[in-house]
């Protein structure tokens, strides 16, 4: 699962580039499919971050990786 989540980082890693942010896999939990991520560089003080990885980050990985059932900040 973790060479899938990183697939789809590298996805959406350049939108969050572009704004001078970044996005970084902390830890995995398979079994209650939570992922962990860690928001830098602009991203990690902004106050659009929640935003950012609930309507952006964690949407996108539920599309893409049905077993993910929640994305937390770390």
């Amino acid at each position: 699962m973790k060479e899938k989540v990183e697939a789809v980082l590298a996805q959406v890693r350049p939108s969050l580039q572009a704004d001078g942010g970044d996005v970084e896999l902390v830890e995995i939990d398979e079994q209650a499919g939570i992922v962990r991520l860690r928001l830098t560089g602009h991203c990690a003080g902004c106050p659009m971050s929640q935003m950012t990885l609930k309507n952006g980050i964690e949407r996108v990985l539920k599309q893409e990786i049905p077993e993910v059932k929640a994305v937390l900040a770390v």
